[in-house]
């Protein structure tokens, strides 16, 4: 193999394919990346087993070949190297890079140790634009919990709809569902994205203008970004999806509710940071709602430390109720709302709250209260 690439060029691929290669004491080929040269492209390739990722970017190709080195000595000596045209060389497992006055040499593998990654045949597919499709994910990707008895929430459920897809995350204590328009797809069909491949996903795709195509199957999902120039894959992420039932969820989310607040997103989320610092073991604040006084009073007390208690205006409707929750649930919640106001419905002290942005019936977000004891 002989290719000679531009040092950036070969840097933006190894950035976005080395995050999934990792040390394995029993597969230590998945620390690895397979490069590949081919025709006019260098081909970057790194799996967990689990996930996929393929990077192409043009090159000039003087011999065709591939070679798999380990991906973490590769990507810091490139990211070393001046911006300038770069050339790499395989000879019997060895790579050789040469840059300027620059010369080094990687221990590598040949390329039939390297796993295969499954492709995807037939299946269901869909084109969204890239960023906005990862800001919606985003706004789920941190809620699920890795359960070994419930493995469904161990990721994201994917439910589409009538040119509607909406993606909803649990853990059991917390829930939130955000909805995203789709153009001709009306399919009714769902599957589970596993929160790695789902958190992998943004980092790779959210700042990439354009689309990509999502091709999914049964048990594999394949998401698709192409070179518009000459309409040439540029990146194929591919992962494993969950095989198990997703709980329904929609009994979670209460239809109806008997205390709502109107608050400012700031303001609330100061006061909940705040109560935070005198919370206890189980992260307990209080909030005592009062229609009448129209004020929300916020309150954590800690036997160690001492305690906080403080009052700020909202509009409140409905039954006066004190309730408790873990402020970091709770402040995670707030921090998803993206409109500078927000709703926060209750059901009493043990009933599940809701909150909403005021002006987009597109994200909830529910929230377990703390019983009292």
């Amino acid at each position: 193999m002989k290719v000679v690439i531009p040092q950036n060029k070969l840097k933006e691929g190894l950035k976005i394919i080395e995050r999934i290669a990792q040390k394995s004491l029993t597969l230590p080929i998945l620390g690895s990346v397979l490069v590949k040269a081919k025709e006019n492209f260098l081909n970057l390739k790194t799996t967990d087993l689990e996930i996929g990722i393929n990077w192409w970017g043009l090159a000039k190709i003087e011999e065709e070949g591939e070679i798999a080195v380990p991906v973490k000595i590769f990507s810091d000596l490139v990211s070393f190297l001046p911006n300038k045209p770069l050339t790499l060389i395989s000879r019997k497992n060895i790579l050789a890079i040469e840059c300027g006055n620059y010369r080094s040499q990687i221990k590598g593998q040949g390329p039939e140790e390297f796993p295969i990654i499954p492709e995807i045949k037939g299946g269901e597919d869909f084109s969204v634009k890239a960023i906005p499709f990862c800001q919606a994910l985003t706004r789920v990707s941190d809620i699920p919990a890795s359960s070994l008895a419930r493995p469904g929430i161990s990721g994201i459920y994917f439910s589409f709809e009538k040119n509607l897809l909406k993606m909803v995350a649990t853990d059991s204590f917390r829930l939130g569902e955000k909805k995203f328009s789709l153009e001709n797809f009306s399919k009714k069909i769902s599957f589970i994205l596993p929160q790695k491949a789902a958190r992998e996903l943004i980092n790779i795709f959210g700042e990439i203008p354009g689309e990509i195509k999502v091709i999914f199957s049964p048990n594999q999902i394949l998401f698709e970004s192409l070179i518009q120039e000459i309409a040439h894959p540029r990146i194929h992420f591919t992962s494993k999806l969950i095989g198990a039932e997703y709980p329904d969820y929609q009994e979670i989310i209460p239809k109806k509710f008997k205390t709502q607040i109107l608050l400012r997103k700031d303001e609330f989320l100061n006061q909940i940071r705040m109560a935070s610092l005198f919370s206890g073991k189980i992260n307990e604040i209080k909030l005592n709602m009062d229609p009448q006084e129209k004020k929300v009073e916020v309150m954590s007390q800690n036997p160690e430390l001492g305690e906080y208690k403080s009052q700020f205006p909202g509009k409140i409707k409905g039954e006066k109720v004190e309730v408790s929750f873990n402020h970091k649930f709770l402040s995670d919640g707030v921090l998803k709302i993206e409109s500078p106001k927000l709703v926060f419905e209750l059901n009493g002290d043990t009933g599940p709250g809701i909150l909403r942005p005021l002006e987009d019936q597109t994200y909830l977000y529910v929230v377990m209260p703390i019983k009292p004891s």
